[in-house]
């Protein structure tokens, strides 16, 4: 699994702030799965983030690591490193943390 880094600001513009990356590793057909992202738009509001959902049954790696877990919620950091915030049901005070250390 791949995924790209955020663009580095070009010469003679500022910084833009790098987008919020989460991936909620899921299952089709799981109500938690819908139920985690649907949590995770409303508690971000009009904060860009991009939310990948990746099927865990898709690759035998991914069920080893979190198939009674599912949905996992994982947020890249600003180190780029991805980290387990939740899983089962949104954490808002997790997110929270999350989002106050960017």
């Amino acid at each position: 699994m791949s995924h790209t880094s955020p663009a580095s600001a070009t010469e003679g513009q500022p910084a833009q702030p790098a987008e919020l990356q989460f991936i909620i590793y899921s299952r089709s057909y799981c109500h938690l799965c819908d139920d985690l992202r649907d949590a995770l738009r409303a508690a971000l509001g009009s904060q860009p983030a991009q939310i990948e959902m990746i099927d865990v049954d898709a690759d035998p790696e991914l069920v080893a690591l979190y198939d009674e877990l599912v949905p996992v919620l994982m947020g890249r950091a600003t180190d780029g490193q991805w980290l387990q915030l939740c899983h089962y049901h949104l954490d808002p005070l997790r997110l929270q943390d999350f989002l106050a250390a960017r």
